[in-house]
């Protein structure tokens, strides 16, 4: 997101950049237009694509399964030191929230959710998970700079973190999929903070589309 949607690429200006020809460029080009990054458009250009809302909401169904069955297997699996490994975690992204560093925070937020997949000896699902999450990623950058957004963060990954340690499974499910149900439900509020930012799909995004 350090480019904006419809921002143009040129080849040339980013082989010139990076000091390579346009070969290797053009290749990258090639697996971005892949990832749905950005959009090449006939006699027009290249530009960095808009977000897929259809694709955030379906990658974060399958984030709640995957992330579910690593937490459960945490809850049950965890070692006291890897409880105080999350927690010191989620110091730390107090902390850069508190800072507003957003980028230390990013950081610190894909630690708690990877040793989380340690715990339960599942830490090729966290593998998994960033495959599948490229345009959720894209998403959450967006909503990390609203005022308090980052310390709410911080208080879901507590509630998670104390079920956990009660070696309660049921509950530290239900709060992992409250955590992530948030990013789904604040859709709307950012789609119309940031109309240019998105792609709608008529067939799949009309709650959005009536609203």
């Amino acid at each position: 997101m350090r480019l904006t949607p419809g921002t143009a690429i040129l080849e040339k200006n980013l082989a010139q950049r990076y000091g390579v020809s346009r070969t290797p460029v053009r290749e990258a080009i090639v697996r971005l237009a892949k990832d749905r990054l950005i959009d090449v458009v006939a006699k027009s250009g290249t530009f960095v694509a808009p977000i897929p809302l259809a694709m955030v909401r379906e990658a974060l169904v399958a984030r709640r399964a995957l992330e579910a069955a690593t937490v459960r297997e945490a809850t049950e699996k965890a070692s006291e030191s890897q409880f105080m490994e999350i927690r010191a975690i989620i110091q730390r992204q107090r902390e850069n929230a508190q800072a507003g560093d957003e980028a230390a925070f990013h950081r610190a937020d894909d630690d708690f959710h990877a040793a989380i997949a340690a715990a339960g000896r599942l830490a090729g699902i966290w593998d998994m998970i960033q495959q599948i999450r490229i345009q959720i990623e894209r998403y959450r950058r967006l909503t990390l700079p609203q005022p308090g957004r980052m310390l709410k963060v911080v208080g879901e990954h507590e509630a998670v973190l104390e079920a956990m340690v009660r070696r309660d499974a049921d509950e530290a499910v239900a709060k992992m999929a409250y955590h992530l149900n948030n990013l789904q439900l604040d859709i709307a509020v950012f789609r119309d903070m940031w109309p240019d930012y998105f792609l709608l799909d008529p067939a799949v995004d009309s709650d959005l589309l009536a609203e």
